[in-house]
């Protein structure tokens, strides 16, 4: 499939020549897809509290946040780019400023590049953290390189591992704190990567049409909804475990342990409530209240671990 761009009635160029300096500033903002970015960085601004065992300094945590944004601004950047023409495809993302022609295609080009360059100096310089810079770069290059240029249009299995960029944030926090990587912070971004599949396939259900017709094989789009669903339970499980483990390895309080287990069983549960809906083949799912309980669930269990390093040591599950 051929990615060019593309525009209702004109050259994305000549559209974007004539776009107010308001709205040109609201699309580039857009590029950045800000609403994703919120959420990674809900992931990130925890981990960092983890690795200090209370808050870090304030300086440390905004610029953290702030080189957060940039880089995976600059990825989703690059993936509206290289992503324009199946975008122009899909209702959910006809609204995007590369189809509308707010943001001509080099215009993208030179913003997410600029932003790459900006937050990987950024990490080493402002935030002082070479490993967090290289964190950063590594992200950068596995949304764009990995999941959108090899893994989405070619197998079922690419928002499994090319989520795994999405990850990255809590690996970028705790390096810009410690200076270093831990098996706290890998199992952070496991409970991420495993809590993604249950998290997008409910959206790509709901959207499967889109993305059968711009021919991108989500899973929901080749196999039965019964399938989907009973795959999403296995990558929901190995979360609930994930959250788990990091009982004992990072030292985590009674509370945490409550919270991780009771949210955990009520988002296992939606998702095989979902799957009894489709093995009856139900003609509503529903599915879009199990993408949004996603959401939910991860913002609690990341509230839990950023509330935990508060708490008196003496409700540490397990004592040394």
């Amino acid at each position: 499939m051929s990615q060019v761009p593309l525009a209702p009635t004109t050259t994305p160029g000549k559209v974007s020549s004539r776009i107010p300096l308001g709205d040109k500033a609201k699309a580039y903002v857009a590029l950045t897809k800000p609403r994703i970015i919120e959420l990674l960085l809900i992931t990130t601004v925890p981990a960092m509290i983890l690795a200090a065992d209370g808050f870090p300094r304030w300086d440390l945590l905004l610029t953290t946040v702030v080189g957060g944004y940039l880089s995976a601004g600059a990825a989703n950047a690059y993936n509206m780019y290289l992503d324009r023409d199946i975008d122009a495809i899909m209702n959910r993302t006809k609204g995007r400023p590369l189809v509308t022609g707010k943001v001509t295609p080099s215009e993208a080009l030179t913003f997410a590049s600029v932003l790459a360059v900006v937050s990987t100096a950024w990490f080493w310089v402002v935030v002082g953290s070479p490993l967090a810079s290289v964190l950063s770069v590594a992200a950068i290059v596995g949304y764009v390189v990995l999941y959108t240029m090899i893994l989405k249009r070619r197998t079922a299995q690419n928002i499994v591992w090319g989520g795994a960029a999405g990850c990255m944030p809590v690996l970028i926090g705790w390096a810009a704190v410690t200076q270093s990587l831990a098996w706290t912070p890998v199992l952070l971004f496991l409970i991420i990567f495993f809590w993604t599949p249950p998290h997008y396939w409910p959206l790509s259900m709901k959207f499967k049409r889109d993305y059968a017709r711009a021919e991108v094989p989500m899973l929901p789009v080749l196999a039965s909804s019964r399938r989907v669903a009973v795959e999403m339970i296995a990558y929901a499980a190995a979360m609930v475990a994930t959250t788990l483990v990091l009982i004992p390895v990072a030292g985590m309080t009674w509370v945490y342990a409550g919270i991780a287990a009771v949210a955990g069983a009520w988002f296992l549960t939606g998702c095989v409530n979902l799957y009894r809906r489709a093995q009856r083949d139900e003609a509503k799912l529903k599915e879009m209240r199990l993408f949004h309980d996603s959401i939910t669930y991860l913002t609690i269990v990341f509230a839990a671990i950023m509330v935990d390093p508060f708490l008196p040591e003496a409700l540490t599950v397990w004592q040394p």
